[in-house]
């Protein structure tokens, strides 16, 4: 048997109540692998579960992505073989681990020209941007496109990507410090979502034109100006709630600020089956090797420091992605 360094809760809140612990992990049932795993991505979404926010049932692992080679086989795999280089983003949370045991129908393979670290940094958040840009809204050429928290992994993603496709991209980031990151990015104007008149910076930066989508990742800071910013039949995308929940309205303020369309995705039912999880991967590998998507590791840690990695991340001073390794 393997032994695996996994973290483990017992209980939810702040970045201290995660533990490091060792488990023996049995030999891969029929139709999965074992995984040594190289690389973990961090997504917000971890620190959601981790604090209650979105309430696991104890005791709970985390992580939901991870890069790993092959080391064992099921019975009756044959789509990979040992030593493939593969991996996840739905496979159960529990991926903050040194090696553990998937199901072959969560995994996709590894292009030999992404690396391990940049395919762990990238892909849920790639994933993530690519239901929002060609399915919960097409953007298009001559689109004007809000992205909130421009500077974080999936913003930047964001922004690059429908800048790529011919959009006027405006980035919102929580600090000057943050508008040089937004800028490299890809967007074409930045305004600091923490002071009183973004609004009118956004309206200003676009000359009066309103958002066709707003991809809104903070959400109580943000959400309200979200739609003051949103275009006649626009749309929001309210896709993470990074300051805290958004406020409460009553539907016929859509109707008041233009008709507006306003939705609550998710990149899980967006890869609910493998047949989809294999058409939307191709998508991002085909918009990386494109030039479409680029990553940005803004920090790394390791397994041992799972709770100095939550800690920084919610201390939002991180600009880019971040990494968890063995």
């Amino acid at each position: 048997m393997t032994t695996a360094r996994i973290v483990s809760l017992s209980a939810l809140g702040d970045a201290d109540v995660i533990q490091l612990i060792d488990k023996e992990l049995p030999t891969p049932a029929k139709g999965e692998v074992q995984l040594r795993q190289t690389a973990m991505g961090f997504n917000f979404i971890d620190v959601y579960q981790r604090s209650g926010y979105y309430p696991l049932e104890l005791p709970t692992g985390l992580g939901h992505e991870a890069v790993g080679v092959v080391e064992a086989l099921g019975e009756g795999v044959t789509r990979f073989k040992l030593g493939d280089r593969v991996m996840y983003m739905n496979a159960g949370i529990g991926a903050y681990a040194s090696a553990r045991n998937v199901a072959i129908d969560k995994l996709v393979s590894v292009p030999d020209d992404i690396s391990d670290e940049v395919a762990a940094a990238v892909f849920f958040k790639a994933m993530t941007a690519q239901y929002l840009i060609q399915k919960t809204y097409k953007v298009k050429s001559g689109d004007v496109v809000l992205v909130h928290a421009a500077a974080g992994g999936v913003g930047q993603i964001l922004a690059g990507w429908a800048k790529s496709l011919g959009a006027f991209v405006v980035g919102s980031v929580g600090s000057e410090a943050k508008v040089a990151v937004a800028k490299e990015a890809g967007c074409d104007a930045v305004v600091d979502y923490s002071k009183p008149d973004w609004v009118e910076s956004f309206l200003k930066a676009t000359g009066g034109r309103k958002a066709n989508v707003v991809y809104d990742s903070v959400a109580k800071t943000t959400f309200l100006g979200s739609l003051d910013c949103t275009a006649p039949f626009g749309m929001v995308a309210l896709f993470g709630a990074a300051s805290g929940p958004a406020p409460e309205i009553q539907p016929e303020i859509l109707n008041k600020k233009g008709c507006l369309y306003l939705t609550r995705p998710s990149v899980f039912p967006h890869n609910a089956t493998p047949e989809l999880l294999q058409e939307n991967a191709r998508a991002v590998f085909e918009a990386i090797s494109q030039g479409r998507v680029k990553v940005k590791i803004g920090a790394k840690f390791s397994l041992e420091q799972a709770a100095e990695a939550h800690k920084a991340a919610e201390s939002r001073k991180i600009a880019g992605a971040i990494i968890i390794t063995p």
